[in-house]
């Protein structure tokens, strides 16, 4: 059975997998509604001797934020994506970060292939995809979804780092708490 921070993270994660998807958003209040479940339960977790302390989980933290920064200056990546990291690194330990990483990063690549291929095959097989295109274009769910976007582009890599934190919890024993 899932304790309660574990909790935490999994509805964060469905969240930021909707919201990213949907919007190409990540939101402050769910992070920080995040960061603060999680300290309340990490205190209390440390003074009943059953959790490592608080400073740990703020090493996550930063761990997490200095690794994404750098994509964040270069413009590569959003702010969001990098917070959530930073969160996630808090929540979870700095050890769980890289194996998020990798799995988003795998994510991210085959989303991009896609893309590439699909833009590829726009241009060199007729108008059977286009025709195809135009439709996707004039349906309303795909207009409440650019409309929801507002102009913003890019991979949902938060969401991508949002499926390796699930999968790295199901599959991984994080005994850093």
């Amino acid at each position: 059975m899932p304790n309660f921070l574990q909790v935490v993270v999994i509805v964060l994660c469905l969240l930021i997998i909707a919201d990213d998807l949907y919007e190409r958003r990540v939101r402050n209040a769910w992070l920080l509604a995040a960061l603060l479940f999680g300290a309340g339960w990490l205190m209390w977790a440390w003074m009943q001797q059953v959790a490592a302390p608080l400073v740990l989980a703020v090493i996550g933290l930063l761990i997490g934020l200095l690794i994404l920064l750098p994509f964040y200056v270069m413009r590569w990546m959003g702010a969001g994506d990098v917070k959530f990291f930073a969160t996630l690194g808090f929540l979870l330990g700095g050890k769980a970060l890289l194996p998020i990483w990798i799995i988003a990063s795998l994510l991210g690549g085959v989303h991009a292939v896609i893309i590439l291929v699909f833009r590829f095959l726009m241009r060199y097989s007729g108008s059977g995809l286009a025709a195809l295109q135009a439709q996707v274009i004039e349906w309303h769910l795909w207009q409440r979804v650019l409309i929801a976007r507002k102009g913003r582009k890019g991979l949902p890599y938060a969401a991508y780092m949002a499926i390796g934190a699930l999968i790295t919890m199901k599959f991984t024993t994080l005994t850093h708490w």
